[in-house]
């Protein structure tokens, strides 16, 4: 058994000469798994950074356009905004059915807190749609380090029953390295992308804060109107919900 261990030592003892190619190739296929999923998680991470600011998902042009229609008393206008694809945010897709339900409703303005809060939460929803696939990745990968660990050390014992007496270090250099690069590549693409995952989340939940106070400050304009007793046009209605498949790919 020592002479095994003192070959297991001997196998490993190159590690310090290996270039980084030569880690990547020494994970085999699951190694390239990983790869490929730190690839998707910065991927992931870089998209909704882009997404994930006030400027877009609440366009300054736009709030000004509904806070203009809004102390004119032109509901029937703001919801066609709202509606338009062109104007398209997740302070529009909020606040456009809200304010559909407040005209109709014989509550006014209690109605459109209600419903802000309703539309609200399915928005925060879409967004943290996304992060949900850097929590899988997050999950994933250390598994599969796991698994690569689990065939490599297989691969070793294996070259070791196969060979008569003590096996030379290269024998076992290839399972051996297996199970250990895998092992490391699967933390180092699940430690960042908790990391990630949580920040993205706690942004969401922020942005939707500062969303939810702008639209409270133009709900006040309904409120002073009388609880929105406006009826928005015959043809107006509220943008359809997008599916949980659209809402990814959006």
């Amino acid at each position: 058994m020592p002479d095994v261990l003192h070959t297991l030592a001997a196998a490993t003892g190159n590690a310090g000469s290996m270039s980084l190619l030569d880690y990547i190739l020494a994970g085999r296929e699951i190694g390239l798994v990983i790869i490929l999923l730190s690839f998707v998680a910065l991927g992931l991470v870089v998209a909704a950074l882009i997404r994930l600011r006030l400027s877009r998902l609440a366009p300054p042009e736009t709030i000004d356009e509904l806070d203009r229609m809004l102390r004119a008393g032109e509901i029937g206008r703001a919801v066609e905004l709202c509606n338009s694809s062109v104007h398209d945010s997740f302070l529009t897709r909020t606040f456009g059915p809200a304010l559909v339900r407040c005209a109709r409703s014989p509550f006014g303005f209690l109605e459109l807190k209600s419903a802000l809060e309703e539309s609200g939460q399915q928005e925060v929803g879409r967004l943290q749609r996304w992060t949900d696939y850097l929590g899988l990745i997050a999950t994933v990968a250390p598994m599969l380090g796991l698994l690569g660990t689990v065939f490599g050390i297989l691969v070793a014992f294996d070259a070791i029953s196969q060979t008569e007496g003590v096996p030379r270090p290269g024998e076992l250099a290839g399972g051996i390295s297996q199970a250990l690069v895998t092992t490391v590549m699967g933390l180092i693409v699940a430690i960042p992308t908790t990391f990630a995952y949580t920040y993205l989340r706690n942004r969401i939940d922020d942005l939707a804060q500062d969303v939810a106070r702008i639209c409270e400050e133009l709900a006040v304009h309904l409120e002073q109107a009388g609880g929105g007793s406006s009826q928005p046009p015959a043809g107006a209605r509220p943008r359809p919900r997008p599916s949980p498949a659209e809402g990814a790919r959006a």
